[in-house]
């Protein structure tokens, strides 16, 4: 199977002297290249697009529902519990969402597929999270926003329109200047 998918990869990205229908390598090459980004950026959520719905359980069982308009801005944080950087960017989750919660809401998204929830429970603990943690079991709510890396924290606006993907922990100060523009503070 794996020598196939080498082959089939060898031939269409215009490496092999077969090319692919009388193309040069370097126009094959480019060809793959675009369509290769173009699938992997189709469908997915992007600054200045509806956030995507999704309805998941917290740590106590209480249903938590994202898309569409909402009362407060959003800081959805993607994470786990043995991840090294979301470990580092606890601490300024929790004082952010205390420093903005009249006009921010928190959601921690435990990703629990790669995790196990006496370890989320322990991090949670630990950091003194205050706000609801969502337990995404089967990795769907973090496929749809095509996540890739531990932290990704997405900014939604009121208007349910996502404003930034940040892939990966950011200082105290940029993630906060990013929330005084996200809540207009």
């Amino acid at each position: 199977m794996l020598i196939l998918l080498a082959a089939v990869l060898y031939v269409n990205l215009g490496q092999g002297s077969l090319g692919l229908w009388g193309k040069s390598e370097k126009e094959t090459a480019a060809e793959s290249s675009q369509s290769l980004t173009e699938l992997l950026a189709a469908g997915v959520p992007k600054p200045g697009t509806p956030s995507p719905s999704f309805s998941l359980e917290d740590l106590d069982g209480q249903v938590y529902t994202v898309g569409g308009e909402r009362d407060k801005a959003l800081l959805l944080n993607f994470w786990a519990s043995w991840c090294d950087p979301c470990k580092e960017e606890a601490p300024d989750l929790v004082t952010m969402a205390k420093k903005y919660s009249d006009s921010l809401d928190v959601y921690a998204v435990n990703v629990t597929l790669y995790d196990q929830l006496d370890n989320v429970k322990k991090f949670v603990l630990d950091y003194g999270y205050t706000f609801p943690v969502l337990l995404d079991k089967k990795e769907e709510v973090y496929r749809k926003f095509n996540g890739v890396a531990f932290p990704t924290n997405v900014l939604i606006g009121k208007d349910g329109v996502i404003q930034e993907v940040i892939v990966g922990s950011l200082s105290a100060k940029d993630l906060e200047a990013k929330l005084k523009k996200l809540t207009n503070s």
